[in-house]
């Protein structure tokens, strides 16, 4: 079952000739995962500087090695 995007209701797809492969929508699925945990990353880093700020620390980020 899948909607009919012409008749705007649910419709058997099979019937309809619409095959959709599973590999496919597996892989939308993992790429909109990856991008959610991506953009809540980000807002820990976000907020985690905040809290640096608010603390009187210097801010930024430390990713635990010196550049030079």
């Amino acid at each position: 079952i899948g909607v009919d995007v012409f008749e705007g209701e649910p419709a058997d797809m099979m019937e309809k000739g619409v095959i959709a492969p599973v590999r496919v929508t597996k892989q939308a699925i993992k790429s909109a995962s990856e991008a959610a945990i991506m953009i809540l990353r980000i807002d820990d880093v976000i907020a985690a500087s905040k809290l640096e700020k608010d603390k009187g620390g210097e801010g930024g980020s430390d990713f635990g090695g010196d550049l030079d």
